[in-house]
């Protein structure tokens, strides 16, 4: 009787691919002269909400979009469940990857239901129709964005913050796995920035979405994220839990910035108080 043993490497390669979004030596630029990022490493935690912050210019929009193969690499790679973005079908990154992006635009006169059922074009064809269940999850996203009052409301023709509940409401009801968010709380007022980052939490605690978010507020970063990525000049100076990076040298080396951190009295987690530019 003759026994068989596996190499490590014969072992991993039958595995399945680990579950999860990550880049690898990624490096993007627009145009031979102009570098955005020289060489990135990021693989935001599974299950998690991860918030990208930095200031203008650090490269955190240009990562959100080759991520969601928006943007072709100059070089590296973009992973998505152990495969490269990039040699997958379009209608298969669209069931793992929903994207919110920055200041998207809608054809004139379509209306917000019809924009949000455009989040379940992935799910149909012409051998699976619209369904019932599609009717379901596009009645829970306008609910979840409070816009079932204005499901009929041409999208050109409502406010900036209704506009982005809107878009927001599309990326929910594609039922992706993975939610990338590109400031999605842009032209909202305060209340509908906390109700929105509160869905964002709602999302991955109950229906265990990850989320990749692009976030400007320091401080609702660290109260709605569980894991900050922080980007300087295209490069990630810090990662981790709020509680464990964020100080007064992070916020100096990347806002440029004097602060002081104190507990935020609601949550505990860090809250910045800014006190001057850095010199």
């Amino acid at each position: 009787m003759t026994s068989t043993t596996s190499t490590p490497q014969e072992s991993a390669a039958s595995s399945p691919p680990a579950p999860g979004l990550r880049a690898e030596s990624l490096r993007l630029a627009y145009g031979p002269d102009r570098v955005v990022v020289p060489g990135l490493d990021l693989a935001p935690p599974h299950g998690a909400v991860t918030a990208v912050i930095g200031a203008n210019g650090s490269g955190k929009s240009t990562v959100l979009r080759a991520l969601a193969r928006l943007l072709r690499p100059a070089s590296g790679h973009v992973l998505l469940d152990g495969h490269d973005v990039h040699h997958m079908r379009t209608r298969e990154v669209a069931k793992r990857l929903g994207l919110l992006p920055q200041s998207p635009v809608s054809p004139e006169g379509l209306t917000v239901r019809d924009l949000v059922r455009r989040g379940r074009t992935p799910h149909t064809s012409l051998l699976r129709q619209w369904s019932e269940q599609d009717e379901a999850v596009l009645s829970a996203a306008l609910e979840a964005t409070d816009l079932v009052g204005l499901a009929d409301e041409a999208v050109d023709a409502l406010s900036g913050g209704q506009r982005q509940r809107a878009w927001l409401a599309l990326v929910i009801a594609q039922g992706t796995p993975w939610l990338l968010l590109d400031e999605p709380t842009t032209f909202l007022d305060i209340a509908h920035q906390i109700d929105v980052l509160q869905l964002v939490q709602r999302l991955n605690r109950e229906d265990g979405r990850s989320v990749l978010m692009v976030l400007h507020d320091l401080n609702q970063a660290c109260r709605y994220a569980d894991h900050l990525v922080a980007l300087r000049a295209g490069a990630v100076v810090a990662s981790g839990r709020p509680a464990d990076i964020v100080t007064e040298e992070l916020v100096a080396t990347v806002f440029d910035l004097r602060s002081q951190i104190v507990p935020d009295p609601v949550t505990g987690t860090p809250l910045v108080v800014p006190v001057g530019r850095a010199v």
